[in-house]
């Protein structure tokens, strides 16, 4: 069987999980993640405030949310490395919406459907689960 052809990354082993490259290739598909919090709303990133970090470029809609970002980006980052929170919790992961979010506890949870936030929101052992899923999910995610 013939190998790869040369400069391809290598393919995920047998049951790992392949985060789908979004179409604009932004973190949070080009939302302002500081927004979220400061806003309580999904806000498009501008393109004169970009920031590179970990490993993915973010927008934001003002250059004091860049900073603020910046300044502490575990503040503001999405739990679960914006991956669907309830979905974490069945120990999967699962591409979220940007539009489909919630802020508990100063923390941005982000979630693939309507109904999986709500379940999220509604069930506190949900989080906890997702919690304790997160180390094992975050391993099947190919990089």
């Amino acid at each position: 069987m013939p190998g790869l052809p040369s400069g391809l990354p290598q393919l995920p082993r047998l049951g790992e999980m392949m985060q789908r490259d979004t179409p604009s290739g932004f973190a949070l598909h080009g939302y302002d993640p500081v927004a979220y919090q400061l806003l309580g709303r999904a806000t498009p990133g501008r393109q004169d405030y970009e920031l590179s970090h970990g490993g993915a470029v973010w927008r934001f809609a003002s250059a004091a949310n860049r900073a603020a970002f910046r300044d502490a980006p575990d503040v503001y980052e999405p739990a679960f490395a914006g991956f669907d929170a309830t979905g974490v919790a069945d120990g999967r992961a699962v591409e979220s919406d940007p539009h489909l979010f919630a802020v508990i506890d100063s923390r941005l949870y982000l979630f693939r459907t309507a109904e999986n936030r709500r379940r999220f929101i509604s069930n506190a052992a949900l989080f906890q689960l997702a919690e304790a899923q997160w180390k094992d999910v975050y391993g099947t995610i190919a990089r």
